[in-house]
């Protein structure tokens, strides 16, 4: 008889489908999975650490490269976090365009998750369409912050500026001609609400479309039934939050739970699994979809009845618009005492979480009466998704690691933060 004894494995860093620097070392047994350690530390970047020696408001943009999937849903958490410790209040339209966009986030944020995991389990074509639906949103982020990634448009108090009137045209070149720029520009005429809402229209088709490609697709549904179970009771106990404990049937959202901003005055419904696997969890996340593309259509009807100030007028908090910052004295010096020393927050310490599209997301902030946080602490949803992989895989074959990875939906800049 031939001597059988486990083996040990690495998967990742540089595996195509181990998102980012995410390294296991598996115990196999054969082809079996007896453990699976997760190894993170290789991309620390310091940002808790960081984030004390920076104004408050120069770390807003530290908040887009924590998981840099879900930009502005990061900013969220750290912004409402300072509100509550200078006790602030947030203008109701700054609100509204606050949860708008939380919400295109947490479409961005799934559509790059569907296109990597079908990627990952061997389906080419939806990664296509998902990347090809996210670079309308992409262009929604440029025309409010300028930046197609890393944003900054979420201050304390509010937004860094209104809904732009206009939202930027294709030009005609070498590859396309006048006339398909014309049809390319079709639905850029008017304002970037305008322009929301024709993606809001045609949206639901392409979900439609993923379904059409994944949801009883005969693979699909081998490489994904019964892969990952957890059940209600073992998802709490680890921590989960977000789609990965409503797969596993328990109805916890904060935007119901513990609504903030204006989540409590809109009309949306929570989807949730019953199975616990892989797949429930797909089908979560595909139910998102429709319901953040309702959120966002009531956003845009209040908006567009509803005009007014998107940042607080505290000038010790946000600065004055440039127009009188070039015409006022006061003003500038406002203006030049924001930027270059920031505000003194009062002491004390504050938790503020958000429904973010990986789970609950949040920002632990102390003060010592600074201008800079005394101590902040990141609660990151996949931390604690990660830490169960082991268990999550055990008893799966290797190619099983793949669609739970997957189904994680984990990005490594806010796990080893």
């Amino acid at each position: 008889m031939a001597e059988i004894r486990n083996y040990t494995m690495n998967f990742g860093p540089q595996h195509p489908a181990a998102h980012g620097v995410l390294r296991l070392v598996l115990e196999l047994d054969g082809e079996v999975i007896q453990r699976a350690d997760p190894h993170i530390g290789l991309l620390h970047r310091a940002t808790e650490k960081l984030a004390e020696y920076k104004t408050y408001i120069q770390s807003v943009p530290y908040m887009d490269r924590l998981d840099y999937v879900s930009m502005m849903s990061n900013e969220h958490a750290y912004v409402m976090a300072i509100e509550k410790l200078l006790q602030l209040e947030v203008p109701i339209r700054a609100q509204y365009i606050r949860v708008m966009f939380d919400e295109i986030t947490r479409i961005l944020n799934h559509l790059l998750w569907l296109g990597a995991h079908a990627l990952d389990v061997g389906a080419m074509t939806v990664f296509l369409y998902a990347f090809r639906d996210r670079e309308d949103l992409m262009d929604a982020y440029e025309a409010v912050s300028g930046a197609r990634m890393h944003a900054a448009y979420y201050r304390p108090g509010g937004v860094y500026r209104d809904l732009p009137d206009s939202i930027p045209q294709y030009k005609a070149s070498k590859i396309h001609d006048e006339k398909t720029t014309k049809a390319r520009n079709e639905n850029r005429q008017g304002s970037l609400l305008d322009f929301i809402e024709d993606f809001t229209n045609r949206f639901p088709t392409y979900v439609d479309e993923y379904e059409t490609l994944l949801t009883d697709n005969r693979i699909w549904k081998q490489r994904l039934v019964g892969i990952g179970t957890v059940s209600p009771e073992r998802a709490m106990a680890l921590g989960f939050t977000g789609p990965m404990l409503r797969g596993s049937g328990v109805e916890w959202d904060l935007r119901k739970k513990q609504p903030y901003e204006v989540y409590d005055q809109l009309d949306f419904d929570i989807p949730v699994g019953v199975n616990g696997d892989c797949y429930d969890r797909y089908l979560v996340r595909i139910e998102e979809f429709r319901q953040s593309n309702r959120i966002i259509r009531q956003c845009i009807d209040w908006l567009r009845k509803n005009p007014g100030p998107v940042i607080t007028d505290n000038h010790k908090v946000a600065p004055p618009s440039r127009v009188n910052m070039k015409q006022n004295m006061e003003e500038l010096i406002h203006h030049f005492k924001l930027f270059t020393e920031g505000f003194h927050v009062p002491p004390g310490e504050t938790y503020a979480a958000v429904e973010h599209p990986k789970g609950e997301f949040g920002i632990y902030l102390i003060s010592d009466g600074a201008n800079m946080p005394y101590r902040m602490k990141i609660r990151a949803p996949g931390f604690a998704h990660l830490a169960a992989l082991d268990e999550m895989s055990r008893g799966h074959m290797i190619a099983d690691v793949v669609a739970i990875i997957g189904t994680q939906d984990i990005v490594f800049g806010e796990i080893d933060r």
